[in-house]
């Protein structure tokens, strides 16, 4: 029977470790602040951000939240983009997706300030990882190596495969194992011979967004399996991209769906924001 990694427990685990931060932060006369902006009503999206502001004030950390109707046009949204970026008070800014169809999304990130940029989808950002030069890490692929942490496996020289190439967590997840000195495969909807290459990995992540996709016969036995996914079935259960009763008979790790990966996403949005305060202490510092 596989470990568990709950998300939830080492989700607690970090925000004790920041709660203390923010606290040393506070000496300092710095109070790490965050805004969210949300446009539309999209259900999930409200729920997101609900738990991101809840987690802010247990925390400790400033928030202001932006709820601005559907209508709202792309120079509006810039407007509010650009003042957050001057405004002292605010070192972390997200737009949460999907963001109505009339405003493109490249140009909203493209005008967060870097620095600011707590979700890590900045081009500068995605640069810097590439490179391995980095302060933020997109949220889902930083909680992820959270994770496999925990599983207490180490990453070097390990077959690491990734099911996914989003630019959200399949790209930056690759990334991130081969800087810790992964083999590194990522397969994608082209992929020939999937379930042989899947069978290879000694860890495995799956991030397709299509429910029960990896099965048992696609897994090694032993290895360690991050379930990125969650789909919602027609009877209204929500489930992972891994078929977890039968993978957790033969995987070492497995994440379950819900509570797996998902707390570690919001928990690593908290560190990044505090990550980006730390940066303001050392400016104050430097001059």
């Amino acid at each position: 029977m596989a470990k568990l990694l709950s998300g939830k427990e080492v989700s607690q685990r970090v925000s004790s470790e920041l709660k203390a931060e923010v606290a040393e932060l506070n000496k300092k006369g710095v109070t790490p602040g965050l805004a969210v902006i949300i446009v539309g009503d999209d259900p999930a999206s409200k729920i997101y951000v609900g738990l991101k502001e809840k987690m802010c004030n247990e925390l400790g950390i400033y928030s202001e939240k932006y709820e601005l109707p559907k209508e709202t046009t792309e120079n509006e949204l810039l407007e509010l983009v650009n003042r957050l970026n001057v405004d002292g008070n605010i070192h972390g800014i997200l737009v949460q997706s999907p963001l109505p169809e009339h405003l493109d999304e490249s140009i909203i990130v493209n005008n967060i300030l870097p620095a600011k940029d707590v979700d890590a989808f900045h081009p500068v950002n995605v640069g810097r990882i590439m490179i391995g030069d980095y302060d933020f890490v997109p949220c889902t692929p930083a909680g992820i190596m959270e994770l496999i942490a925990e599983s207490g496996v180490e990453v070097a020289g390990k077959e690491c495969v990734v099911v996914g190439r989003s630019n959200i967590v399949g790209k930056p997840m690759a990334m991130l194992l081969l800087h810790q000195n992964g083999t590194v495969t990522m397969c994608h909807s082209r992929t020939k011979n999937l379930k042989e290459v899947t069978r290879r990995a000694d860890i495995l992540v799956a991030a397709v967004g299509r429910s029960n996709f990896i099965t048992a016969d696609m897994v090694k036995e032993g290895s360690v399996v991050i379930d990125v996914g969650m789909n919602r079935l027609p009877d209204g259960k929500l489930v992972g991209d891994v078929d977890f009763e039968t993978v957790e008979k033969i995987a070492s790790a497995i994440t379950p769906v819900p509570g797996g990966v998902g707390p570690m996403t919001i928990s690593m949005l908290m560190k990044n924001t505090v990550k980006a305060a730390h940066t303001v202490v050392c400016s104050i510092a430097a001059n």
